[in-house]
């Protein structure tokens, strides 16, 4: 079967940006700081960026909070070649245990966080359509534990409903994980050991004590 090469897909639209008059608005959902860190570094080049922190599956209030801190950190204190806004939302982790209810079972990478991509990712499109945005995408793909494939097919699905462009990716090509790393130590930003759940959470103390 053949498999999408979603940097090479990635770089060919930024060609086409490249050549527009008007820079065009991204709603970028993120995660947290360390991941955000070089997709921003990398996007601002060609876009209007508003960074979009929501985050429902967060454990807690606490590590949502402390999150949501070292992003605006982060963006203030990186100089970047266009301007960049962080929105953030309310802590509402009751959609998240909505979208989680049956399969708190599954393995970690399974159907419950193909749910949860989908979850953040359609917010991040009705925000998108609201907003008047030109193209929404999300930083989960530079993770070496997230599946690049299911989050772009799950973002040309929204496409298709919500009738804007999704910009497809895979951020952890070309170093953009390792390069995420440095800009972490850098900014000596807050880096969490756990994608954020409480499944995520107690998987990783299970790791730990084995």
């Amino acid at each position: 079967m053949y498999k999408i090469n979603y940097q090479k897909v990635l770089e060919m639209k930024l060609k086409q940006i490249e050549k527009e008059e008007k820079k065009p608005k991204l709603l970028l959902h993120a995660c947290c700081a360390p991941c955000s860190s070089y997709v921003l570094e990398y996007l601002s080049q060609y876009f209007l960026i508003d960074v979009y922190y929501y985050n429902p599956n967060i454990s807690s209030k606490d590590e949502y909070q402390q999150r949501a801190f070292e992003l605006v950190r982060f963006v203030k204190e990186k100089e970047f070649p266009n301007p960049v806004k962080v929105i953030i939302e309310d802590y509402n982790p009751e959609e998240f245990y909505e979208i989680a209810h049956g399969l708190e079972a599954c393995e970690e990478g399974g159907k419950r966080c193909f749910e949860c991509y989908k979850l953040r990712l359609e917010r991040t499109a009705e925000k998108a359509l609201i907003g008047g945005y030109d193209y929404f995408t999300t930083t989960l793909s530079i993770s070496p534990l997230k599946n690049a494939k299911k989050l772009n097919e799950i973002g040309a699905d929204l496409q298709h409903d919500y009738g804007i462009h999704y910009l497809f990716s895979d951020f952890k090509k070309k170093d953009g994980y390792k390069r995420s790393i440095e800009l972490s130590k850098e900014f000596n930003l807050y880096r969490q050991r756990y994608c954020g759940c409480i499944f995520s959470k107690k998987n990783t103390a299970v790791c730990k004590t084995e």
